[in-house]
């Protein structure tokens, strides 16, 4: 839930930690001068294992506030790795719109063009929002197996192809807002026209078991009871291109079903995306979804914040509650 809270107490510069993605979409080594700063701490990790490194370093100077400089995907490898350096007392965070895409900003309404020295200033005086992270962990023998990935935007059947769809929008130019709503209209066409072959009416087998007494979401409708045409989990709490993916006043972790893509919902997609859910279509398997946690068995692909992750069982649930820096 959105909670505007007072901004920091601190009576002294924070001492500030930033993590740049020098590859991400708007970054290519702007805003770099603030490094001369004797209170700011910038760390370049070239790859997704040096991460962690990284953020140990900016924990032994004390870090006050943390800055991620990049899209969602950098988000969702920061949080993922700052589990282990920061435990139970994180740092307060902000996250500038530097990537492809930009999800958790659109939330949070951090402008557009808010760039690292402009976080910098903000501390004393900006709003601070509270969100929790989903929170992915791999079940093996019933017991959670690995450290969890922590991101904000979960999806699996047609949701894996979009976001593939995507990154071909991507490359023709189109990115944030732009390149959702080319990859809706992409995926309305595979599957208003298509056959149930069609990769877009496919879907994917999964199960998912919800709350702690593990309750089966029933399959309603057509098709396949094992497979699901479209699934979506989250705690964001608004999304790009103005998107109402969820029940009007759910909060926290959110999930979203399409058992089956009958034609005339795929014809309602666009009113479905602003909000507007008729009764046939929920009596048809569209299933919008408040729970604390759920369990998922899913024998394809998955997608977490823009990157693809492996079949198997997974127990999501909400991470740590964290404070954003929001000016």
């Amino acid at each position: 839930m959105a909670v505007d809270a007072p901004s920091s107490p601190l009576t002294r510069e924070p001492i500030v930690g930033v993590i740049y993605n020098s590859r991400s979409h708007r970054n290519r080594g702007r805003d770099l001068d603030v490094a001369s700063r004797p209170n700011v701490h910038i760390e370049q990790p070239d790859e997704r294992n040096d991460i962690g490194a990284a953020l140990a370093r900016l924990a032994g100077h004390g870090i006050d506030y943390l800055i991620i400089n990049g899209g969602d995907g950098t988000v969702r490898d920061v949080l993922t790795g700052a589990q282990q350096v920061f435990g139970e007392t994180w740092p307060d965070i902000a996250v500038l719109p530097k990537g492809k895409t930009n999800a958790l900003n659109v939330d949070l309404g951090a402008p557009a063009g808010w760039n690292l020295a402009d976080a910098i200033d903000a501390y004393g005086t900006a709003r601070r929002i509270r969100r929790a992270p989903l929170s992915i962990a791999t079940i093996e023998n019933r017991v959670d197996a690995d450290l969890p990935m922590l991101g904000f935007i979960m999806g699996g059947g047609a949701f894996t192809l979009g976001v593939k769809a995507g990154q071909d929008a991507h490359r023709m130019g189109a990115f944030d807002s732009l390149a959702v709503s080319v990859t809706t209209a992409w995926g309305m066409l595979g599957g208003m026209f298509g056959s149930d072959r069609n990769e877009w009416r496919r879907g994917v087998k999964a199960q998912f078991l919800l709350g702690k007494d593990r309750r089966t979401l029933p399959h309603r409708g057509a098709g396949d009871p094992a497979r699901r045409s479209l699934f979506l989990a989250s705690t964001l709490e608004r999304f790009p291109a103005g998107m109402q993916l969820f029940a009007s006043g759910d909060r926290g972790l959110k999930l979203m079903v399409l058992d089956y893509p009958k034609r005339r919902i795929f014809a309602l997609i666009p009113a479905i995306l602003k909000g507007f859910v008729p009764q046939w279509v929920r009596n048809s398997g569209f299933h919008q979804v408040a729970t604390g946690e759920f369990e998922l068995c899913i024998d394809g692909d998955y997608i977490l914040d823009g990157e693809a992750y492996p079949p198997g069982t997974y127990r999501v649930t909400t991470g740590p509650e964290l404070s954003f820096v929001v000016p």
